[in-house]
């Protein structure tokens, strides 16, 4: 079978899907690798490197399109709302896709995707499995997410991060607050923990403390308990206003004390939470920094604007998007490892699995034959049951 890797088009998308290392695996299991020119270029994977490990290089796009059985993509169309469409018309019946397509985001998106007959697989629905982990992109862009955030604030406060001792007198680390321990929390605060900051995190798990003491972390007790906290898969659920209204009190005198705030709490195919609001960011000191990871999902911040950073009471608010193609070598390497192993175990022998009985390969498929077929979907925008579902 084979595989095409074009060029992302999302702007400002510098990672690639696969890269050079990755494909002697693909070679060894029979496929054959087509790479658009240029597309590990600007994630420090030029076109050569590609060919020494045996990908054969197209300059057409179209090209790329036409020729492969299986397209795998950073950002599909579905996720990316700006110029994913394009790629529509390049699909084809019984092509697979392969990548991130925000299958909880419009459903009149999915349905477009559907119609071309392409048999579409998103990464965001994969399930939460020791077999599943290494295959799991999400987690592994979550992870670097975590990590430049806190970079990135580190480079905003006008604050150094370690405690110093030094001949002009003693310096206090700098104060760090995650809000949500999930995958890219916990590597937030292991990150501020490492350049020396008093790092705590809080999530409505309570699951979640022994993870973050693990790292090196404080983890912020309040008296409130959340309602089934976390779903079948392990992620955070929503909870209704009164409980946000109640958490928005209790965390504010924290908020206010310490020089940064993490934010990454998400709600799967909902707006993110507000949990810091106005007044809230008016109590925290000049000169303090909220990172809100949560900020394409409409921020868990209430003045965060998505793909800016605004300043409001002296308070800098970073509202970044796509996050992870900041550190886009190794974001496309971790990628390309989970959708290597993906493709491994989809196509056994040269033929595809679309096999029910495996959960990985079950849960993720999203199209087929002209439909939605993902049941997790379908029932999120109460589309109602195909017949082969009833029968099953």
């Amino acid at each position: 079978m084979i595989i095409g890797v074009p060029k992302e088009s999302y702007p400002d998308e510098r990672r690639v899907a696969l890269v050079p290392r990755v494909i002697p695996n693909l070679v060894k299991a029979g496929f054959e690798v087509l790479v658009e020119t240029g597309a590990g270029g600007e994630a420090g994977y030029p076109d050569a490197l590609y060919v020494e490990e045996g990908a054969k290089i197209l300059a057409d796009r179209r090209a790329v399109f036409g020729a492969a059985d299986i397209i795998v993509q950073v950002l599909c169309c579905g996720s990316n709302d700006v110029t994913g469409l394009a790629d529509l018309p390049l699909l084809r019946s019984e092509q697979v896709l392969v990548g991130f397509l925000r299958p909880l985001g419009s459903v009149g998106v999915i349905q477009e995707i559907a119609q071309t007959g392409v048999i579409s697989f998103a990464e965001e629905l994969m399930p939460r499995t020791t077999r599943a982990q290494s295959m799991d992109a999400l987690s592994s862009m979550s992870t670097i997410c975590g990590y430049k955030a806190v970079l990135i604030a580190a480079s905003t406060l006008p604050k150094i991060f370690p405690m110093l001792t030094t001949a002009a007198g003693a310096l206090t680390p700098a104060r760090i607050l995650v809000i949500g321990a999930g995958v890219a929390g916990l590597q937030a605060v292991a990150t501020a923990h490492r350049l020396g900051a008093v790092a705590s995190a809080y999530d409505l798990r309570l699951a979640t403390k022994e993870q973050v003491q693990s790292l090196g972390g404080r983890f912020v007790e309040l008296p409130i308990e959340a309602k089934d906290s976390e779903d079948e898969r392990g992620y955070g659920t929503a909870q209704d206003e009164s409980f946000y209204a109640r958490l928005r009190e209790l965390l504010s005198r924290t908020i206010a004390e310490n020089d940064v705030v993490i934010t990454t709490a998400v709600v799967p195919g909902k707006k993110a939470p507000v949990l810091v609001t106005r007044e809230m960011v008016k109590g925290m000191a000049p000169g303090s920094v909220i990172f809100d990871l949560a900020a394409e999902r409409g921020g868990n911040c209430e003045l965060t604007c998505a793909g800016q950073t605004v300043v409001e009471h002296g308070v800098t608010i970073i509202g970044r998007i796509n996050v992870a193609s900041q550190a886009p070598y190794h974001a496309s390497q971790m990628y390309g490892r989970n959708i290597t192993a993906f493709l491994l175990n989809l196509v056994k022998d040269g033929k595809l699995r679309c096999d029910s009985e495996d959960e990985i390969i079950r849960e993720t498929l999203l199209t087929r034959g002209g439909e939605i077929v993902n049941r997790r979907v379908r029932e999120f925008f109460a589309l109602p049951e195909l017949i082969s579902q009833r029968a099953a």
